[in-house]
């Protein structure tokens, strides 16, 4: 549960979820066309509500992306107890990819030309990007990974294979092909 999602109360908490359900509805359909009023009313609730818990679409995207990633940190959490450091770092990257897969409300927040509100997210996003430095750390030093590979390249990768999530693009190919050129072959 997201730091807001926190302190609110039942009824509200169902607001909010239900505005984050019809935002990735409509999102995942139409993209940034989706007007605010339309959310709502999808969500069976008033323009007022909807505001009253999202800013803007921004801070809307960003509580997508925030859901996403407390999701897939457990998924990195347990990526990091796995002793070989390379599987690790698969389990970590297929199981991203493949939890965004279904979820275009997710992938369209990450590829936004517009970053989501970051701040309203900062614990979620902090907590994923800390096992991702720890596992991309753990698979450079055992050398499975190339030398010059850092967690920023990981974010490149994924942004990468969802944008070829729509339409005819084979993403696990595509992957699978840009893993060949990252694994190291100094064993």
């Amino acid at each position: 549960m997201t730091a807001p999602e926190r302190s609110l109360r039942a009824d509200a908490r169902r607001n909010r979820e239900s505005v984050l359900d019809a935002a990735g509805e409509l999102f995942a359909r139409r993209g940034d066309n989706v007007q605010m009023d339309e959310i709502a009313a999808r969500a069976g609730l008033g323009v007022g509500t909807l505001y009253r818990h999202f800013a803007d679409k921004r801070a809307l995207r960003a509580a997508i992306v925030g859901r996403r990633f407390e999701a897939v940190t457990s998924l990195a959490r347990a990526a990091e107890e796995l002793s070989d450091p390379w599987a690790a770092f698969e389990t970590l990257l297929f199981g991203y990819l493949e939890s965004a897969e279904p979820d275009a409300a997710f992938r369209f927040a990450i590829l936004s030309p517009e970053e989501p509100s970051w701040g309203d997210i900062e614990a979620e996003k902090n907590a994923f990007a800390g096992s991702v430095e720890r596992i991309v750390q753990r698979a450079v030093d055992a050398g499975v990974l190339r030398a010059d590979f850092r967690a920023s390249d990981f974010v490149l990768i994924t942004r990468g294979a969802m944008a070829n999530m729509s339409g005819n693009g084979d993403w696990r190919r595509h992957l699978a092909l840009q893993l060949e050129g990252i694994r190291s072959r100094a064993e």
